[in-house]
């Protein structure tokens, strides 16, 4: 039996996407992301500040943080403090060099921007949703620090847009939510730029192996998810 959605969308469809710019007050840029019943807080702060061994460089800085908070589940989890989980780490890595790769490090100038991902409400995908809501914030962080002055040109080079894909009873399923991400198979978080290079491909077989078909199925599905968040993107940095 094929497996049914349980929000009853098409295999190739994502969820429903908002983008609510300027949530706080005090951050560069900052946008709460909706993913279906996911809800990422995504926030750039900027320091005139860079790592030691970038000091003196001229060359600039993008680091992530991402939490979950205790009550995003169904079930409380405790709050990470001093020791972070191994899939916090992995996480919060995956985000920095995403974003890493939307901007140009040298034109950024001695600067440091730090991305936080606060997960609010988690329903699965979690980290791509981080990534995706983050590159908006980004955009605005870099509006603002053009304003102030801080940096004189924009080191933006290029859109980043990530999402999961995966299989289930044999299938492709894009945009996979909690229930769904439980019982894949096969589980893959793509992340790509607007030139469509991919940026990294995390996948593994859970439970069984998959066939090159399946991968090359997985992977259009993916593209054609970052292409839709890619124009509800520049929809949302484009409004007021």
């Amino acid at each position: 039996m094929a497996w049914q959605r349980p929000d009853g969308r098409h295999p190739d469809e994502i969820r429903s996407v908002k983008f609510e710019r300027r949530f706080t007050r005090y951050a560069a840029g900052s946008v709460l992301t909706h993913c279906g019943n996911t809800q990422v807080l995504c926030t750039v702060s900027a320091s005139e500040d860079v790592p030691r061994w970038l000091k003196g460089s001229g060359q600039g800085w993008l680091t992530a943080e991402y939490r979950m908070l205790p009550s995003a589940t169904h079930t409380r989890t405790s709050r990470e403090l001093m020791k972070l989980s191994g899939r916090t780490q992995e996480i919060q890595r995956l985000i920095g060099r995403s974003l890493r790769a939307a901007i140009d490090l040298e034109a950024l100038g001695e600067v440091t921007l730090t991305v936080d991902a606060d997960v609010i409400q988690a329903d699965g995908g979690t980290r791509t949703t981080a990534i995706t809501g983050a590159y908006v914030a980004l955009e605005d962080a870099i509006a603002s620090l053009l304003q102030q002055g801080t940096i004189q040109r924009s080191p933006l080079k290029h859109q980043i847009a990530a999402i999961s894909v995966g299989l289930l009873e044999g299938d492709a399923f894009l945009d996979l939510n909690y229930p769904e991400d439980v019982a894949a198979d096969i589980d893959f978080n793509v992340v790509m730029n607007s030139d469509l290079g991919y940026i990294e491909v995390q996948g593994t077989a859970e439970a069984n192996s998959f066939s090159r078909t399946q991968l090359n199925q997985m992977l259009d599905y993916a593209e054609g998810g970052i292409k839709q968040l890619m124009v509800l993107q520049k929809e949302a940095l484009l409004s007021t």
